[in-house]
């Protein structure tokens, strides 16, 4: 293994990294090593440790450094990036704009050559026309569900899929035993078909057990290498409490700490207690202001996986 994993990648690469990060995590450096071997990964690590990013970079690394393509249309999509989360995709793709653009201002202050690197979404979301633009131009990296996967390789879209050369697959214990998970490795497969190639697979897991038995599913017949380092968390936990012994708390006349006017309800107060079927009720803006619309029922679909 290198004493500086950096050293491998683009050098505009290696020194946005730097800038932006005082060292790589180990599992960074353990799953660039795998990577960069051209080895299938499972990559196992709590939510926070970089793991996204290590799967990425190193594709990030290889598509900056090609030559690009004339009239601007790109060498195809190299990177795929499966998740069973909608949402999940959509924050990848928002979270690729600053790699890329950070990258790009490290190439022009080194007089470097970067290729252009486009992102494109692909999911149930994803009105016709930007699917006609993805069928035009194929972006290098494309994201998308394991059910739209499935739409494209039985449609002309699968043309577009032919020069994959990795897969991402976030949130690969989600899948792994499913329906689902049988859906996308079938998919998997069909891939390798059509691009007459072995596909490097990263899978990519914050909790997963048993591991082997993910490994075996994300990688079917093939070896895969399982990144899964001890990551040692120090707690600093401090527990209060206003009464020193729940079970046998001190007597409280009722209301005797309260506020003239905060005691009690009257039986007449409960004609003025707001419905929780009310979305105009306190109560209700109160949960929006905490949790947002997305988690109280506005702008997910019934199946978040769907796509």
């Amino acid at each position: 293994m290198l004493d500086d994993p950096l050293e491998q990648f683009h050098p505009p690469v290696a020194a946005w990294f730097r800038d932006v990060f005082v060292e790589p995590t180990v599992v960074q450096s353990q799953a660039w090593s795998t990577i960069a071997a051209g080895k299938n990964a499972l990559v196992v690590a709590p939510t926070g440790s970089g793991k996204t990013l290590a799967a990425f970079l190193w594709s990030l690394s290889q598509l900056t450094r090609q030559e690009s393509a004339p009239g601007g249309k790109g060498a195809g999509t190299k990177v795929l990036y499966i998740s069973p989360l909608k949402a999940l995709g959509v924050d990848v793709d928002r979270n690729l704009a600053a790699p890329l653009a950070g990258i790009a201002r490290t190439a022009a202050a080194m007089e470097t050559h970067v290729a252009p690197v486009r992102v494109g979404v692909r999911s149930g979301d994803t009105p016709q026309s930007e699917r006609s633009r993805l069928l035009r131009t194929p972006p290098e990296i494309l994201i998308t569900t394991p059910e739209s996967l499935y739409l494209m390789l039985t449609s002309k879209a699968a043309g577009t899929l032919q020069t994959v050369d990795t897969v991402i697959v976030d949130e690969v214990h989600a899948v792994a035993g499913t329906k689902r998970g049988a859906h996308l490795a079938l998919s998997l497969e069909r891939l390798e078909m059509i691009t007459r190639q072995p596909v490097q697979r990263i899978g990519l897991s914050a909790t997963v057990n048993p591991i082997d038995t993910v490994a075996a599913f994300l990688g079917g017949d093939r070896p895969v290498t399982v990144v899964n380092p001890k990551i040692h968390k120090d707690w600093d936990v401090n527990v209060c409490s206003v009464v020193e012994d729940f079970q046998d708390p001190p007597a409280v006349d009722e209301g005797d700490d309260l506020p003239a006017g905060q005691g009690p309800a009257e039986a007449g107060d409960a004609a003025d207690a707001p419905d929780p079927s009310d979305v105009d009720a306190p109560s209700a803006l109160v949960d929006e202001a905490l949790l947002g619309p997305s988690l109280i029922g506005e702008g997910v679909s019934e199946d978040p996986g769907a796509g």
